[in-house]
């Protein structure tokens, strides 16, 4: 039976929206991930098949190809392929699913997943500035006047009675477990440092920048609402982040072939769509369904990443599957750590993989919200 193992993860530290990471082009930042993760394979270039690349705002400086732009500047040999993909937040989640797919069809056999969005230079919205992506024929169909995430976290809010405290406190336990991560050095081996240029000199981007360490919960209920009457926050959402990251996975042969180190088999691969108005909710679907093919039940999975795109998400996940919140999100999520939309898949496929083989455990799930209703969710056993 074919299989598929990844052998090598790594992801930059992420950088607050106009922070340390200002002075990297997303080409550049994209690049260094992807010569990272084939220094730690340990394996000759020439044998790489393909880079799958995510990335949701590809305008301005992620337009035009950014995959095989961060080729190109990787130092990596030009004879190297590459495609860029957007299924928007779970972009480079879909990235590890196509390589995954790729390897167990036969039809390649070491190919890097990757993702990087820069939303200091290349802002949200950016690829859409002026133009109407939904046509009223669609709107029409669905009775909206149109599609947005934050319509959408306020419904999941409202369906399952989350009241603004418990969304603070979620919150707060977010930042909690993201510092208690860096102050245990759970992120050192998962971190591609980064060089920055400051008035000080040259330093090393290598810690979180967005996590509050002095996070509390009457900061979190300071902060106004998004929209008046809601319970949604700054606070209690994923913070614009910068960053890129990158895994590569491989096959059987090519893991013998080039004598690499497992560091986890691909166990399932899983995406469905649902309701594009609420549209944050499929995740809790598209995780039964991934269960239910893989024959096993949310207990005898170890640890669970589900990308905290708002609060009500993996709190409305918890709820739905019945799972221990005490695996969830063990090193902090989205909201103290950053979500760097097309680099979010590949940088909580890092997390969850080192996570899992610090701690001795075997099985890991990892699921996002996406744009349009859409959830991948992808099972990996830590080896």
């Amino acid at each position: 039976m074919a299989e598929a193992y990844i052998v090598a993860a790594v992801r930059t530290a992420g950088g607050r929206r106009n922070g340390r990471l200002m002075g990297w082009h997303p080409v550049d930042l994209a690049g260094a991930v992807l010569a990272e993760v084939v220094a730690r394979s340990g394996i000759e270039p020439a044998a790489i098949d393909d880079v799958i690349m995510g990335c949701v705002g590809q305008a301005g400086e992620q337009a035009l190809h950014i995959g095989r732009n961060a080729v190109l500047a990787s130092g990596l040999p030009a004879s190297i392929p590459a495609v860029t993909i957007d299924r928007q937040c779970g972009s480079s989640q879909q990235a590890i699913q196509f390589a995954a797919q790729a390897v167990l069809s036969g039809t390649q056999d070491v190919v890097i997943a990757a993702g990087v969005e820069h939303m200091s230079r290349v802002p949200m919205g950016t690829s859409v500035a002026g133009a109407k992506p939904y046509s009223e024929r669609q709107l029409a169909r669905f009775g909206v006047r149109g599609f947005s995430q934050f319509t959408g976290a306020e419904m999941i809010a409202r369906k399952y009675s989350h009241s603004r405290a418990a969304l603070d406190a979620y919150a707060l336990e977010s930042h909690r477990r993201a510092a208690a991560a860096v102050e245990r050095g759970n992120f050192a081996d998962e971190i591609l440092p980064i060089e920055i240029d400051t008035p000080d000199g040259t330093r090393s981007h290598a810690q979180d920048e967005g996590i509050r360490f002095d996070a509390s919960i009457e900061g979190l209920g300071s902060l106004k609402t998004l929209v008046e009457g809601g319970v949604i926050t700054a606070g209690n959402a994923s913070q614009i982040c910068d960053g890129a990251s990158a895994v590569m996975v491989v096959s059987a042969a090519a893991l013998k072939a080039h004598r690499l180190t497992p560091l986890a088999r691909i166990h399932n691969l899983t995406v469905t769509a649902g309701d594009p108005v609420i549209m944050l909710e499929e995740p809790l679907f598209a995780t039964d369904r991934a269960l239910q093919r893989a024959g096993m039940a949310i207990g005898d999975i170890d640890l669970y990443e589900v990308n905290e795109a708002f609060a009500p998400v993996p709190l409305a996940w918890l709820e739905h599957t019945g799972a221990d919140p005490a695996r969830l999100n063990v090193n902090g999520g989205a909201i103290a750590l950053g979500h760097p939309l097309g680099a979010s898949g590949t940088k909580l496929m890092t997390t969850l993989i080192h996570a899992l083989r610090k701690r001795g455990l075997r099985y890991g799930l990892q699921t996002m919200c996406e744009g349009g209703g859409i959830a991948n969710v992808t099972i990996v056993e830590a080896l």
